[in-house]
């Protein structure tokens, strides 16, 4: 009788573990959205376009190599 409510017990558990999987799932779909959305705003308001801002990041990263080259 115990190995019955065992197996029952096991597969409750299962099915709470994949609906907290799924529901783990949206809420960090949801956020990267939310996330993505306040960046585009900020990066607006700031006047600041992604291709500009990530062409200055490696304009950065390449001045740093050329000079430790250089020396």
């Amino acid at each position: 009788m115990g190995s019955i409510f065992s197996a029952i017990g096991r597969g409750i558990n299962a099915i709470i573990s994949a609906i907290a999987g799924v529901l783990m799932t949206i809420v960090g779909a949801i956020t990267t959205v939310i996330v993505t959305i306040f960046d585009v705003i900020l990066d607006i308001l700031c006047c600041r376009c992604g291709s500009r801002r990530s062409g200055s990041r490696y304009a950065r990263r390449r001045r740093g190599r050329r000079g430790a080259a250089a020396y």
